[in-house]
């Protein structure tokens, strides 16, 4: 607790950050030249790390050079019960990642004056980044649930090595989720996130991308292409529904933890976006009832004789 604490008060202590016109290279300060912080580790501490990071959507894409610079720069943190770690409104000059335990993000929304519970972060999520990409503001505030183990990742070393990539990627997929139904009436906090539990696939005109019967772990967004539903029933495929750019399938299986209620097939070549079982459940619990919309759809179809 006191090792939070001091490290938090001595930020504080620090004073207000100079204005920064967007934290641009130049001349004195190139990508090149910059040399990050190295906190010694042992080799243990340095795979269960990697370990993580391999979870974080914003260093799935670094090499693993890149990967070794931030290890070696992050900084072990012990948050006790209750402890908040971050607090909105404030500025932010680092990031974390959950190593052990978990922590609560809250909000406190116009109008409201007790805190609205956004997420729960669990071991192997990062927090803290948007006021690193941004250069904002503290966006929510986050509090240990429990005793909690977290890696820190300073500013410079986050801007050198991991920002240029996790700006594209998060400003790809919230551009994106702002023209799925949806998911456009989420606060940008909110799709930031979803975001983040996103992985890529491509999919090949013609090749199955769910079938029919199999357990389900993964809801999918169609975010390039077209793909069709389809369904076995006396020995021939039955076409139940079509879908576009923005449309979604398989959540189905996932919310009432049944199989598969159809095939999918992609009709041309397809870019898909997937979220596991774990990331709906936790991230789309008020939209449950919107992605059940589907479901009359597929029922109509099996129970027609």
């Amino acid at each position: 607790m006191e090792d939070l604490k001091e490290t938090i008060a001595n930020k504080k202590n620090r004073g207000p950050r100079g204005s920064v016109s967007a934290e641009a290279f130049g001349v004195w300060n190139r990508k090149e030249a910059f040399k990050a912080r190295v906190v010694e580790k042992s080799a243990e501490s340095k795979r269960a790390i990697l370990d993580k990071l391999n979870k974080a959507f914003m260093f799935q894409s670094l090499s693993d050079k890149e990967k070794d610079v931030v290890i070696d720069a992050m900084e072990e943190i012990n948050a006790p019960e209750h402890e908040a770690v971050i607090k909105e409104g404030e500025q932010g000059d680092c990031l974390y990642v959950v190593g052990q335990g978990s922590l609560d993000c809250t909000k406190v929304f116009p109008g409201n004056k007790e805190p609205t519970l956004l997420k729960r972060y669990v071991v192997g999520e990062a927090f803290g980044e948007l006021a690193l990409l941004y250069n904002a503001p503290r966006a929510a505030t986050i509090t240990a649930f429990e005793e909690c183990v977290l890696w820190q990742l300073d500013r410079d070393t986050f801007n050198h090595i991991v920002k240029d990539s996790a700006v594209r990627r998060r400003e790809k997929y919230e551009l994106f989720l702002e023209k799925v139904q949806i998911f456009s009436t989420m606060e940008p906090y909110e799709r930031s996130k979803l975001a983040d539990a996103f992985t890529e696939c491509k999919i090949a005109a013609g090749e199955r991308i769910i079938n029919q019967g199999e357990d389900g772990h993964d809801l999918y967004l169609l975010q390039e292409g077209e793909a069709f539903a389809s369904i076995e029933k006396d020995n021939a495929q039955l076409t139940v529904m079509e879908y576009g750019v923005g449309d979604y399938f398989g959540e189905r299986a996932l919310l009432m933890n049944e199989p598969r209620a159809a095939n999918i097939t992609a009709k041309t070549d397809c870019l898909l976006v997937s979220m596991s079982r774990h990331s709906v459940k936790r991230l789309l619990g008020p939209l449950e009832e919107l992605l059940k919309r589907n479901f009359e759809v597929y029922e109509k179809y099996a129970l027609k004789k």
